[in-house]
């Protein structure tokens, strides 16, 4: 199984890839109407779109990424307990699900951070030595 751990880190950044395009496709589709999407006419649903659409964003490509973790987080736990959790117990029955999995998924980036193929890796590798300061 260690033979896999190589493998770790470049699977993680796929995978926060295609959860941040996930993402912005459902802002997508509140905020254009896209991939057969209503256009959202409440301005909370709205909000919630355009969230999502930048966000999703900057989780696929990797910049700003804890932040923007953070807050996807934080925007599916609401929308969990406004939108969801009236509607029963468990997240199968009131059709929440989606919301509770990628609040669990974007708090996992948020401590994960961004892996090696992301644009704030990139910034990093670039950025230049701070310098010492001379007495």
């Amino acid at each position: 199984m260690n033979s896999l751990t190589r493998f770790a880190d470049p699977v993680y950044c796929i995978m926060r890839l295609f959860a941040g395009i996930m993402f912005a496709c459902h802002g997508a589709q509140k905020v254009f109407g896209m991939f057969n999407g209503k256009v959202a006419t409440e301005m909370p649903m709205q909000i919630f779109g355009w969230i999502e659409l930048v966000l999703g964003i900057l989780i696929a490509v990797g910049l700003l990424t804890r932040v923007s973790a953070l807050l996807a987080s934080g925007a599916m736990a609401i929308a969990y307990f406004k939108a969801h959790a009236s509607g029963g117990f468990l997240p199968i029955v009131n059709r929440g699900e989606m919301a509770v999995l990628y609040c669990w998924l974007f708090l996992f980036i948020f401590f994960y951070g961004p892996g090696r193929w992301s644009l704030d890796a990139l910034m990093k590798r670039g950025a230049p030595a701070s310098p010492t300061p001379t007495p």
